[in-house]
């Protein structure tokens, strides 16, 4: 019999993680990416590595950026861009900026995934740096409409430009595929803001009338409104709104607009509002959790923000949608469509303040998802096969 030592087993090698970036600009794609990124944040396998950009470094816009420190996400990269602009122009120079910080901070970390979401100017700076280093890219709300501003033509080329695809709706999974994109890399996940009314504790009107230091008193109309980029004037829908406001009687919270040509004049204007309008108050920023509280407090939404037709629907919010800019997106029965005119605005008010309108949104379903949207997506993105992902199939011609 043998007396040697049995050879000790071959150690298997340790499998890296995968490194997924994640590109976040202002306060409303955060709290969008905000429960995808707990997910990530989470997972065993996977190094997290954020960017922040843009709105979020701007004392202007609130320094939102200091809520993804505090949160306590991996911040690979702070890349200053935004420019103290209110013009076209300054747009597209934050675009450059933006691609000029990228490049740098892409090369240093390199991402097996960058992850972008929706259809800010500003994401046209990633996808570009991502396709130069050879970064697959992975797209949240691909294939929806808003024929109002150019986040439409953003949306589709960071769409035709992204490799993995997570929409919010079935039909824009459907449009997304129309656009040339195999269907496998198409996924139907829902709009991950709503994993908020899911997963997140929303404030009692208590605290959250403490947060916001104000007293709450029916009827409150929360107001949103964003310039409107496909028009060379980009506030010209925006007097009729502020006209209307005047004559509805309620008390008004306004949410400050995005960082688009024409925002600090609408920003000054809110302001103007709010001194010669009793009871009507401007917040600079508003986080997920207590903007999604406000949704579930307030009697009425106006404006033409998106998230008057993606998340007023999960609390059968009436929302009056003005204008243009979210021209041709799905909406709910919750949604009254509104041209901007001021005497059309009135009207749409006063029936989305109505009890009975709102009885009737009762038991009403959101198109945009149920709150699952973040596990769907952590999901995909640390499973799918990395090798081959750069390189697309054509789609078959007809």
């Amino acid at each position: 019999m043998s007396n040697s030592t049995p050879l000790p087993a071959p150690v298997q090698p340790t499998k890296p993680r995968r490194r997924i970036a994640v590109v976040t600009t202002s306060r409303a794609d955060y709290s969008h990416l905000y429960w995808p990124l707990k997910e990530l944040a989470g997972h065993p396998d996977v190094e997290l590595g954020v960017f922040v950009m843009g709105p979020h470094l701007s004392p202007e816009f609130g320094n939102t950026g200091a809520e993804v420190e505090r949160d306590g996400f991996p911040i690979k990269a702070k890349i200053e861009c935004l420019l103290s602009s209110d013009t076209d122009t300054g747009m597209a120079k934050t675009i450059g900026l933006a691609m000029l910080g990228l490049a740098d901070a892409l090369t240093s970390w390199r991402p097996d995934i960058l992850l972008l979401i929706a259809d800010r100017y500003e994401m046209l700076a990633p996808a570009s740096v991502a396709l130069a280093l050879r970064i697959p890219i992975a797209h949240i709300e691909g294939g929806e409409i808003s024929q109002g501003a150019i986040d439409d033509q953003v949306r589709n080329a960071l769409t035709k430009m992204a490799h993995i695809h997570f929409t919010s709706t079935p039909t824009a999974r459907r449009r997304v595929i129309a656009m040339g994109e195999e269907p496998w890399r198409v996924h139907h996940a829902g709009a991950p803001s709503l994993d908020h009314l899911r997963r997140s504790t929303l404030l009692s009107r208590g605290a959250l009338e403490e947060k916001l230091s104000i007293s709450l008193k029916p009827p409150i109309i929360l107001a949103a409104w964003h310039p409107v980029t496909i028009l060379r004037d980009t506030n010209a829908e925006a007097e009729a709104l502020f006209a209307s406001l005047v004559q509805i009687h309620g008390q008004i919270l306004f949410v400050y607009p995005n960082a688009d040509a024409g925002g600090m004049a609408l920003i000054e204007r809110t302001r103007e509002l709010a001194a010669e309008r009793p009871d009507t108050h401007v917040f600079v920023n508003l986080d997920a959790v207590t903007y999604w509280s406000l949704l579930g407090q307030v009697d009425a939404m106006v404006g033409n923000s998106s998230s008057g037709i993606m998340e007023a629907a999960s609390f059968a919010l009436p929302a009056v949608n003005v204008g243009m800019r979210q021209q041709g997106r799905e909406r709910a029965a919750n949604v009254i469509d509104a041209p901007a005119e001021t005497g059309a605005i009135v009207a749409a008010l006063t029936r989305a303040l109505d009890p009975a309108f709102r009885a009737g949104l009762k038991g009403m379903d959101n198109p945009y998802g149920n709150g699952t949207a973040a596990t769907t997506i952590a999901r995909v993105l640390t499973t799918v096969e990395l090798d081959g992902l750069l390189i697309k199939q054509p789609a078959p011609l007809p």
